[in-house]
């Protein structure tokens, strides 16, 4: 299967080095922002054509789909312009950065009828999936998530220590990761609580910390703190409390209550979770079937973002 790749920034890298295990797909195409940048991440992963033009990367031969990791502000504009040409897509998280952008997605979807998934990626590392088996068996429910998103990034710079052409959204891109594991992991649809916002930033325009309460009908809870401005370990932290033990994951790892390492190596194919996000992408084309984290199973979560907003903006 011949793809095209929107983005080089540091997950466009992510993916590379994913699709480097999973056989027969073969990366033609690179849509990236800055010249330099982008000539120099299409000569490193030997993509034989780079565009700065979306539309240019999908009419290369032969070009079946699309993954888009490019900045969240241009994700609804350069998958509409991918589904309209008939491509498949996988669009990073978050599909779009406003609920009316999302729901238009999930409508193009329908009148294209190409596959159209979000790189919802807490539900494919192993870690979430192991949690996610046992509450599928019967074996335990969830009392409460108790999740932390912590980075500092009081300068515009990705993960990759890298100047960003675009600001990035404690909302809009890292609650979205757990709002929509909660509401996978427990099956309802929240009532929002609470939510709160600390002082926007003079530069970049945005809230740099943040606090989420959710509840769903089971009477599960989420306890959701969110900061660019913490010094320490960056990344998300989620402890599941249950009626039946407690684990703490971190991206694709596991452990109890205790700190105890538990075995989620035979979990799924890979022990990467943008890998098998990947391949249930591709599996998904193949198959011609809806994936898991379709764009239109993602919806719910963007309509709870949506309603955050509007109960922090209230808050100015």
């Amino acid at each position: 299967m011949k793809i095209a790749l929107a983005g080089q920034g540091a997950f466009g890298t992510r993916h590379m080095e994913a699709l480097q295990n999973i056989p027969g797909i073969e990366v033609v195409s690179l849509t990236g922002g800055r010249r330099e940048s982008t000539e120099a991440f299409a000569k490193k992963w030997k993509i034989p054509h780079w565009t700065q033009d979306i539309g240019e990367s999908i009419k290369q031969p032969g070009v079946e789909a699309v993954i888009i990791t490019s900045p969240t502000q241009i994700h609804f504009k350069q998958a509409e312009a991918c589904m309209r040409a008939g491509k498949h897509i996988l669009v990073e998280i978050p599909m779009a950065d406003t609920l009316a952008d999302s729901e238009r997605l999930v409508q193009i979807g329908k009148e294209t009828g190409v596959i159209a998934m979000a790189g919802h990626v807490r539900r494919f590392n192993p870690s979430h999936q192991y949690v996610h088996k046992k509450i599928k068996a019967g074996e335990l429910k969830i009392q409460q998530m108790d999740v932390q998103t912590y980075f500092f990034r009081r300068t515009n710079m990705n993960a990759a220590g890298q100047a960003r052409s675009w600001t990035d959204h404690l909302l809009w891109h890292h609650a979205c990761h757990t709002v929509d594991l909660f509401q996978y992991q427990t099956g309802g649809l929240p009532k929002i609580a609470h939510a709160i916002q600390g002082p926007m930033h003079p530069e970049l325009k945005i809230a740099m910390d943040m606090g989420i309460l959710l509840k769903v009908p089971s009477g599960a809870i989420l306890n959701l703190s969110l900061s660019f401005n913490n010094k320490g370990p960056f990344g998300s932290f989620f402890r599941y409390i249950c009626d039946n033990g407690t684990y703490k994951a971190l991206y694709d790892d596991l452990v109890d209550g205790k700190d105890q390492k538990i075995d989620v190596s035979k979990v799924d194919v890979s022990m990467n979770g943008i890998e098998l996000e990947d391949r249930e992408f591709f599996a998904a084309i193949k198959e011609k079937r809806q994936p898991k984290s379709s764009v239109k199973d993602v919806l719910p979560c963007m309509d709870a973002l949506h309603k955050l907003e509007q109960i922090m903006n209230k808050q100015k």
